[in-house]
């Protein structure tokens, strides 16, 4: 056990050396599977080692220790690791400014933010740590993609993609910035090459069911993955095309139909690229396609534009010629890669249709138009009437909610309902053999190829005989090479022919390896996994069903739709490959909110802002706190007020986590972001808040100090406690009650820690009489220091310590529980209002009886003052809450 601090003055950075020396020494936090206790696996997000830890890491991973921490208390077998999601972009960037390898850059910062992390006193089994760039990690990854490949999960194919043509690069959508890439700055492109995807869909309807029995994940991240997957219903319609092959196209809409002027196709469309040969004006409209991004965001906003192909589709009902376009809002990628255009019922469709002449049919009304046709209102009024936007939008989104009719539909009869018309349209089409029933997604197939340098290499090599084959798996890992000149131009492994060169696994001939990378959503889709069975000689072993599902997984709502859309379909993977039993990879997920703080700036003259760091600002505030002014530390100048944001190095207003470890302490930094606000609300930052919470850990300790100076304590005797003693203890086991269901059940520590403070100002005005006074605030401040251990674990090792205490509290274990008997009330506090308004609080026995009530609200002093030329009517009483008089002249 650690020495005891003796020191009557809070020093928090010796009791955090102390405390974390001793948890060092006892390796106390590295967990088995061979416990008895029952397990609880709680993961934060890992991190990306991009050099140094900011607010919004230590709020993440302060919950999470404070949940394990208050778990193990409970006697849970509490597994919480950590890793680092060392893959990336950033990378590389970082590369390039600082003029040194990747591999260097990321084990510098790994090493900088671990030291960082212990310095936080975080309850993690460190012998468990990963970081996912290095090889003993990545073998398993590619392992797994081989056999995926060889089940047809992963398959290889062109794909319209954002490139990047200084940076040589494939960029996701939010890399594109008005056009451009958001690090070379040069025009993207729309490019097609090939591309390495796994069938996420194939297990879509899976991932859209498994949301219903996730009843401990947000709804609000349930309902974005729902709204991702897109599950629709409709019909996949063929529309066939003069000396072609006919168009497919699919639909939710069948019954607007007989409303289709046009059929619009991708401009990589092959029928496009048939047509392109002939004309020269399409050909040079196709090229135009290739710029601009992919992303659906820009394809609803870009201006439409489109070109003729010349070719005619055939309506399959009406066999009327339907003119083929090409469209610059129509992707391979998406779909069938043609669409049938309504637009006299479709916002972009009908834009598109005014802007290059093309008919317009409503087919689908509302009663108000047909009360209007039967009232005789001219054509002109009901043309304008149709297309008011605040109506037909509307009407054509109601469906069938007995809101709209199908009008100008024949054969489809007139007057019918969405579902009625539906059905109509499938009858007729199936017995073409036009069209059939068909559920469409929404969600596309994973694409994982990335053109970077800095990522695990995609194990597939090419063969001029074999085509593409898999690295064997005696042949794992196919190690990125770490020493590298990186200039940002290009991938090292593209340009290095030694190592593309290899030798086919099949024919033995010549071959080269891919020298695309993985997406690094790759390796944080199974990290979690992986924690569970450090050295295991696949992804798991057996140990992973020990700890899998995640208890409890905690990460920002950000990540909502993509790594949790990975995290989950890579889970059923596993399982699948009978790697592990589960269905879903986490039971329970919280979404903590952003750690905001105030912005401040100057305009320079060019336009630009300049930003400055709150630490550089001083301020001036009202009296409710608002900040009203600000000059700079600097110069004494005035600076502009931002408002508050996300903390972010653009805006310059992050505060550095290990300044403030270093000037308060671990344990104040981690009190302060956890009641600042609820986990899953946004923190203001605030250092006078951080100077308060340091405030009430110093009273704390004096409060213990004094105690434990006035020497030994007796044993309780809860018999002999007078009326104000039982009321201290009393809220003493109301106060252990509650936050044990704050920290459990309702994961709110703010409220938890308000509760503590409050009982803690209670046993400040609490003036022992005896012994006996002295031995219940020593039963108070050992609950206060089991209670704080989660949030607090130094300064509770320490206090613990000091009140007397051989063993630690690390080995004490259990969270305290409220004695039901001190729970019981002699008395309660009751409102007694006059005619509806409070006027007084009065105490009566739980037993009073319904006369003595009344009798003691009349007597009080201020209740008389407001009854004076009154007389009672009625007196109510609400036996444990209210008495309520109604009186009148």
């Amino acid at each position: 056990m650690s020495a005891p601090v003796d020191n009557a003055e809070y020093q928090p950075q010796l009791i955090e050396k102390q405390a974390q020396g001793f948890w060092d020494a006892q390796r106390a936090y590295e967990v088995n599977e061979q416990s008895a206790q029952p397990k609880y696996y709680c993961l934060s997000m890992l991190p990306y080692p991009s050099g140094a830890l900011h607010m919004g890491h230590v709020r993440n991973y302060t919950i999470g220790d404070v949940i394990s921490r208050f778990k193990r208390m409970q006697g849970f077998n509490v597994l919480q690791p950590m890793g680092w999601d060392a893959f990336g972009l950033p990378a590389e960037n970082a590369a390039i400014k600082n003029k040194t390898a990747p591999a260097k850059w990321t084990y510098a910062n790994i090493a900088h933010m671990r030291s960082q992390l212990k310095s936080l006193g975080y309850a993690i089994d460190w012998s468990r740590e990963l970081a996912t760039c290095t090889p003993e990690y990545y073998r398993w990854e590619q392992l797994m993609f081989t056999r995926l490949y060889k089940q047809g999960i992963v398959y290889r194919k062109n794909s319209v993609v954002n490139w990047d043509p200084v940076d040589q690069t494939v960029l996701a959508n939010e890399q594109v910035v008005d056009g451009r890439g958001w690090r070379s700055g040069a025009l993207v492109e729309k490019r097609e090459i090939p591309q390495w995807f796994l069938k996420i869909t194939d297990y879509a309807q899976e991932l859209l069911d498994g949301l219903d029995d996730l009843a401990g994940w947000p709804d609000a991240v349930k309902t974005m993955q729902r709204n991702w997957i897109g599950r629709s219903e409709g019909l996949e319609i063929r529309f066939g095309v003069d000396g072609h092959e006919d168009l497919t196209v699919f639909t939710t809409r069948p019954d607007t139909l007989m409303g289709v002027t046009y059929v619009a196709v991708a401009a990589e469309h092959p029928l496009a690229l048939k047509a392109a040969e002939s004309n020269p004006d399409l050909a040079a409209f196709i090229a135009s396609c290739k710029q601009g991004g992919v992303s659906e965001a820009e394809l609803e906003t870009q201006e439409k534009k489109g070109a003729a192909t010349g070719l005619y589709a055939i309506h399959p009902i009406s066999g009327a010629k339907l003119p083929v376009w090409v469209a610059n809002f129509v992707l391979m990628g998406y779909g069938t890669g043609a669409v049938m255009a309504v637009p006299g019922h479709d916002e972009r469709d009908h834009e598109f249709a005014r802007k290059y002449g093309l008919p317009i049919t409503q087919v689908v009304a509302h009663p108000a138009w047909i009360d209007g046709v039967n009232a005789g209102r001219s054509a002109e009024d009901l043309q304008a009437f149709a297309y008011d936007p605040a109506e037909w939008k509307s009407w054509y989104s109601s469906k069938d909610n007995g809101e709209v009719y199908i009008v100008n539909s024949d054969p489809i009869p007139e007057g019918s309902t969405y579902s009625q018309a539906f059905q109509h349209v499938r009858e007729l089409l199936e017995a073409k053999g036009a069209g059939a029933l068909k559920v469409n997604f929404r969600l596309r197939d994973w694409g994982v190829s990335r053109q970077r340098y800095w990522g695990c290499p995609i194990p597939m090599v090419y063969c001029a005989g074999c085509g593409a084959v898999p690295v064997p798996e005696d042949q794992l890992p196919v190690r990125l090479p770490e020493d590298v000149e990186f200039a940002g131009t290009g991938s090292p492994i593209k340009t290095d022919p030694d190592w593309r060169k290899t030798v086919c696994p099949q024919c033995g001939g010549a071959a080269e390896r891919e020298t695309d990378t993985f997406d690094t959503f790759m390796e944080s889709s199974w990290y979690y996994a992986r924690y569970t069975s450090p050295g295991a000689q696949d992804l798991v072993d057996g140990r992973a069903d020990y700890w899998l599902p995640v208890d409890q997984y905690i990460g920002g709502i950000e990540h909502a739709i993509m790594h949790l859309m990975y995290f989950r379909f890579y889970h059923k993977l596993m399982r699948d490959a009978g790697l592990v039993s589960s269905d879903e990879p986490a039971t329970h997920l919280l979404c903590q909110g952003m750690v905001i703080a105030d912005t401040f700036y100057r305009l320079e003259a060019d336009g630009s802002k300049t930003w400055y760091n709150p630490a550089e600002v001083a301020i001036e505030t009202d009296e409710r706190g608002k900040i009203t002014g600000a000059t700079l530390l600097a110069d004494g100048r005035p600076v502009l007020i931002g408002g508050t944001e996300k903390m972010s190095k653009s805006k310059n207003n992050g505060v550095d986590p290990q300044a403030m470890v270093d000037r308060f302490g671990a344990d104040t930094v981690r009190l302060f972001s956890m009641f600042a606000a609820p986990p899953e609300q946004s923190l203001d930052w605030s250092e006078s808040g951080v100077e308060g919470m340091a405030r009430f850990l110093r009273r704390l300790w004096a409060q213990v100090n004094r105690h434990v100076e006035a020497g030994p304590v007796p044993g309780l005797h809860v018999a002999a406690l007078g009326a104000e003693a039982k009321a201290l203890r009393r809220q003493l086991h109301e106060t252990i009650a509650k936050v044990g269901d704050d920290y459990g059940r309702r994961l709110t520590f703010n409220t938890a820690i308000a509760a503590v403070m409050e009982l803690l100002n209670a046993a400040s005005k609490f003036q022992p009489a005896d012994g006996n006074d002295r031995a219940l605030l020593q039963e108070l401040f050992e609950a206060v220091t089991l209670l704080l251990n989660p949030i607090t674990p130094h300064m509770a090792h320490a206090l613990w310590q000091r009140l007397g205490n051989p063993e630690t509290v690390l080995e004490t274990v259990a969270f305290p529980s409220a004695d039901p008997a001190a729970l019981v009330r002699d008395s309660v506090a009751l409102a007694v209002q006059v005619n509806g308004k409070l006027r007084a609080t009065i105490e009566v026995a739980v037993n009073a009886a319904k006369d003595q009530i009344e009798a003691l609200a009349l007597a009080e002093p201020n209740v008389r003052k407001f009854m004076e030329g009154l007389s009672v009517k009625k007196v109510i009483v609400v036996p444990g809450k209210i008495v309520n008089i109604v009186a009148a002249p």
